[in-house]
């Protein structure tokens, strides 16, 4: 009697997947993957927090434009105006081709910011990527503003 060391036909091929099987677990996976990152949204997730920051720093400024006229008996700084007005970088003054607010009244001897905080996309060199306008009244009130949020949102605060 003779007996065959070879595996038999149906015993090779179960050791292994088929290209078909491998491409279909894949073709899977990719969806999965489609599905995952579309519900994560990155892009949104990354406006999300940059909107958050802009908030910060809206509130940040306000709070030491207020701290500013506490200490000088209910003054705003003179560089805010009633018109809507970016607010220039520190060290960068206004100018009739770029007119912003200088409130270096703010960061000089970092009493009441160390440095004027900027748009978190960073948009430009001279300006902060914020606004302030100052109510015309006899008690005024004002308002910072965050003109480049992203996913329409409106961000301001006014005391």
């Amino acid at each position: 009697m003779l007996t065959s060391h070879a595996p038999s036909r149906t015993a090779r091929r179960a050791r292994g997947f088929t290209l078909i099987e491998v491409l279909l677990v894949i073709a899977i996976i990719a969806i999965l993957a489609a599905i995952v990152i579309i519900a994560i949204n990155p892009a949104r997730q990354i406006s999300q927090a940059n909107n958050a920051q802009r908030s910060a720093n809206v509130t940040t400024i306000l709070n030491a434009i207020g701290q500013y006229a506490i200490d000088n008996r209910g003054a705003y700084p003179t560089t805010i105006t009633t018109a809507t007005t970016t607010i220039c970088n520190t060290g960068v003054a206004s100018s009739t081709a770029f007119p912003c607010v200088d409130l270096s009244v703010l960061t000089n001897n970092q009493i009441y910011l160390p440095t004027l905080p900027s748009d978190p996309t960073g948009l430009t060199v001279t300006s902060t990527g914020y606004s302030v306008i100052k109510s015309v009244s006899t008690n005024p009130r004002i308002t910072v503003l965050a003109p480049n949020a992203e996913l329409s949102a409106t961000i301001s605060v006014t005391r």
